[in-house]
């Protein structure tokens, strides 16, 4: 009855039954690991964001590289704002996906050491992309500031391309080292995107806090994927039946025909 299956169609498609069921099952498990990695990620963030103000020395110092467990931690910082050395960081959105500037100035400490401060993000002007804009001045004299530490930007995590030739006084890239060197002073490593104060006529715009990243789709997907593994199997089982079906039918249709020898009972 099952001869059929060592015919060469149903040869190719039981290996190739065989070779989607582990091949389902591994994606199943590759996406229940993306599912623990951004789970992870998420508790991190929140138990950072959760966490009480420090003194940003206490978590980094030049040179430092901001760890995982050291983002998004709030941190405070007193000293004042250099505006002489402002920068602007190019290429960067809103909440609304406009294109704009993320205002980068460096906050200068008692002992003379400097914290790069995100101060957030302003537009750009579409008529000119080389002009240094006009930036909202920060506070005068000593300040108090306090926001979310950061690492230094790369272009491996961020996916922005660091790009040379730039106008006077824009960067691609948040890069301490690289400040550092520009402004000849010792430079902590990472930056603090600012929180508070809060600007005055609300510009430059804070930037919110970071967003969940959805672990629930990477379970979705897994389940789905081990679905699609145990289903192989059941549909390979339903079509060997109906095949099955089909050829019995046929044997007992052509049973019942009568042959060229034989004439037709009237």
């Amino acid at each position: 009855m099952y001869r059929f299956l060592l015919s060469r169609q149903w040869v190719i498609t039981t290996l190739v039954a065989l070779l989607l069921i582990p091949t389902m099952i591994r994606l199943g498990i590759w996406q229940m690991h993306r599912h623990d990695e951004r789970a992870a990620r998420n508790d991190l963030v929140a138990e950072a964001l959760a966490a009480d103000p420090v003194p940003v020395r206490r978590l980094t110092s030049p040179g430092h590289t901001v760890t995982t467990e050291e983002r998004y931690r709030t941190v405070t910082a007193k000293g004042h704002f250099d505006t002489d050395d402002e920068v602007v960081v190019r290429r960067r959105t809103n909440g609304n996906d406009e294109i704009g500037y993320h205002v980068l100035t460096p906050f200068v400490l008692a002992d003379g050491k400097v914290l790069l401060v995100n101060r957030g993000w302003i537009p750009s002007d579409p008529a000119s992309q080389s002009a240094f804009p006009e930036i909202p001045a920060p506070p005068r004299g000593e300040t108090t500031v306090r926001g979310r530490l950061m690492p230094d930007e790369t272009t491996e995590a961020s996916g922005i391309k660091d790009i040379e030739g730039l106008p006077d006084r824009q960067i691609m890239l948040i890069d301490s080292e690289r400040e550092a060197e520009r402004l000849d002073a010792e430079v902590l490593g990472g930056y603090v995107v600012q929180t508070a104060p809060e600007p005055a006529g609300g510009t430059p715009q804070q930037l919110g806090n970071p967003g969940r990243e959805n672990a629930a789709l990477n379970l979705a997907y897994a389940i789905q994927w081990w679905l699609f593994a145990a289903g192989v199997p059941i549909g390979w089982i339903v079509l060997v039946r109906r095949e099955s079906r089909d050829r019995t039918a046929a044997a007992e249709t052509d049973e019942r025909e009568p042959t060229e020898s034989e004439p037709a009972t009237v």
